[in-house]
């Protein structure tokens, strides 16, 4: 059984299954992460961060611990209800595309975090993602995009797993297909048979910096790993880049005027 929602994100991303399904996601991990990113950016107090494709808004909350105000928008309307329980006057959750305007240049920091780009259908879409973020963010505001690292996923695909989660046991199927990561996930839950896919773009490096490019942004860092080290195409797991919108936004006359549609 599967939803007949349009897109494979809405249907999976809404389940309680892929909740249990990563329900071993690494909160501590998380955490050093976004402490590390902190200090990295030398993140002012008085800054304003937008969370896109936030989840459950275990960054946002975390963020938000440390002092600041942040808004985390997801299309799971599942995620963002039990996100909402810890909002607070500086923490506010909010169910949204991230295709769509999310504000106008109303952010210091726009994340994105945890291979939560790249599910679209086309370059145009991606390209047009970073094109509203750009125009969310404040003149000099930056970017952080946590994606895998997508050469070394594809290079040390495993085509089949099985994961168990309690009494759910999950068969996982891998493939690459036209640049495109599928996962298949089948199991059998409450007399039923269940069938989701997950499908995401297999983006390198340099698709990244070009799209960065097309959408004005400037180039800063890019690390491989959540210590933030060197990024190696061969041995990182992940690609973390991190680029600004110019304080000259007429030099990015493209990302404010002309969104691609």
């Amino acid at each position: 059984m599967s939803s007949d929602k349009s897109c494979w994100f809405e249907n999976w991303f809404d389940s309680e299954y892929y909740h249990l399904l990563y329900n071993n996601r690494d909160f501590s991990e998380a955490e050093l992460f976004i402490r590390n990113l902190v200090g990295f950016l030398e993140l002012r107090p008085e800054e304003n961060i937008l969370d896109l494709a936030c989840g459950k808004g275990r960054h946002s909350i975390f963020l938000n611990s440390l002092g600041y105000s942040v808004v985390g928008v997801d299309l799971s309307e599942n995620s963002i209800r039990q996100a909402s329980a810890f909002e607070n006057e500086r923490l506010h959750f909010k169910t949204g595309d991230m295709r769509e305007p999310q504000g106008n240049e109303e952010f210091d920091l726009v994340v994105n975090l945890f291979t939560s780009f790249g599910y679209f259908e086309s370059e145009k879409e991606n390209i047009r993602t970073l094109q509203v973020i750009s125009k969310a963010l404040k003149p000099g505001g930056r970017l952080v995009i946590d994606f895998m690292n997508s050469a070394r996923m594809v290079r040390n695909l495993v085509p089949q797993a099985t994961i168990d989660r309690g009494t759910v046991s999950f068969d996982i199927r891998k493939s690459v297909e036209n640049q495109i990561i599928r996962k298949q996930i089948h199991f059998e839950d409450k007399g039923q048979n269940w069938f989701f896919e997950e499908r995401v773009q297999a983006i390198t490096k340099d698709d990244f910096l070009r799209y960065f490019d097309i959408a004005g942004f400037e180039f800063v860092h890019l690390s491989g790993s959540y210590a933030l080290g060197r990024y190696d195409e061969s041995q990182s797991d992940r690609m973390i880049f991190i680029v600004r919108k110019p304080e000259n936004t007429s030099l990015n006359f493209s990302t404010n005027q002309n969104i691609i549609t």
